[in-house]
């Protein structure tokens, strides 16, 4: 059984809504117990206590996003596919250079999809800098921050910086948060779990579910059909690919399907960037890590020992991704600090 570990809770980020209403918020969770062990694949180590996105990022929050500083959209930030590849689509750009507006189409709550990692990273340095909305893509904005970007858009070359308050998860950030529960609360006898729902039991494909703790949206299929479990494609239920069908769920439908720390979807929906450089003598150039299988996937890529990766420019409607951010405050400093400001009013990838 998946035992939760006690985390701190968002007081502070709810208490400072009034201060910052147009501020988009990251919903995260608490990773805890530093200092574990690599699992024997090699990843999942990490010296440090950590938070990382609960979910995917969304439809919903890279909209604000391009609002806020692709008026003009210097770096491709957009990629026209967001609006029409219908397997994916959820965001529409209108207008031209320097006046261009974004608009999400259905359901915002769906993960966003032909992201680069460099659009990750510009992504990362717009929620270290604060969230500016000046329509721009410069140093304050997305140029400079979690990463020194300024104007780069391609190659390996860039690592975060100290000081990052949002930046893209390293593979081990990333692993941990996935797969990790140490033996002695529940987990498995080595600490890690094969899948990220907690558990060695390959999940059931389904399209979202409040009751089944082991599912996920990616492709299964088990003989006979099993009424809307194991029948292929989780959304459709088919075994068919379809061109015109959107295989995308909001992020955390389902439910109960968490990892031990409490993040959903890091199996199945969309592949997550990682920051991981991965090189091999047969590759043209360097690449970056991505884990996590997507909805077009079968099991053996939602499956803790597959590490894929590719080029950090690529974008398609099976990518995605979630940012990692410094742990929140215990609640006794949070609410310090917030009655300090009251009283202030002064505020498809390829696998290895």
């Amino acid at each position: 059984m998946k035992t939760k570990p006690v985390l701190s809770t968002s007081i502070l980020a709810m208490l400072c809504t009034a201060a910052t209403a147009s501020a988009l918020t990251m919903d995260t969770v608490t990773i805890g117990d530093p200092g574990n062990p690599d699992h024997t694949t090699g990843y999942g180590g990490v010296a440090t206590t950590y938070a990382i996105g609960k979910y995917e990022v969304t439809l919903n929050q890279y909209r604000e996003f391009l609002a806020a500083v692709a008026v003009t959209d210097t770096y491709g930030l957009y990629n026209p596919s967001m609006g029409t590849d219908l397997n994916s689509r959820g965001i529409t750009q209108t207008g031209s250079p320097g006046s261009y507006a974004y608009a999400v189409i259905g359901d915002g709550n769906r993960p966003v999809t032909y992201v680069s990692w460099f659009d990750a990273a510009r992504f990362s340095n717009w929620l270290h800098n604060g969230q500016p909305s000046t329509g721009s893509q410069t140093a304050g904005t997305t140029e400079t921050g979690a990463y020194a970007l300024n104007g780069t858009i391609s190659g390996v070359g860039i690592s975060k910086g100290g000081g990052a308050q949002y930046w893209i998860p390293s593979e081990s950030e990333w692993y941990k948060a996935a797969y990790y529960q140490p033996a002695a609360v529940g987990g498995d006898t080595d600490g890690y779990w094969l899948y990220s729902t907690g558990s060695n039991e390959t999940p059931n494909s389904r399209n979202g579910s409040v009751s089944d703790a082991n599912s996920g949206n990616f492709i299964r299929s088990a003989t006979p059909a099993a009424d809307g479990v194991n029948d292929g494609y989780a959304v459709s239920g088919s075994t068919s690919y379809s061109d015109s069908q959107n295989y995308l769920t909001d992020v955390g439908a389902f439910t109960q399907a968490d990892s031990y720390y409490g993040t959903f979807d890091q199996g199945g929906n969309v592949w997550e960037w990682n920051d991981a450089v991965i090189s091999y003598d047969y590759l043209i150039s360097s690449s970056r890590g991505l884990r996590g299988g997507s909805w077009g996937d079968t099991k053996f890529y939602i499956h803790s020992s597959n590490r894929s990766y590719n080029d950090p420019t690529y974008e398609d409607s099976y990518v995605g991704f979630r940012v990692a951010t410094v742990p929140e405050p215990t609640v006794s400093v949070s609410l310090m600090l917030v009655g300090g400001l009251l009283l202030a009013r002064r505020k498809r990838p390829s696998a290895l």
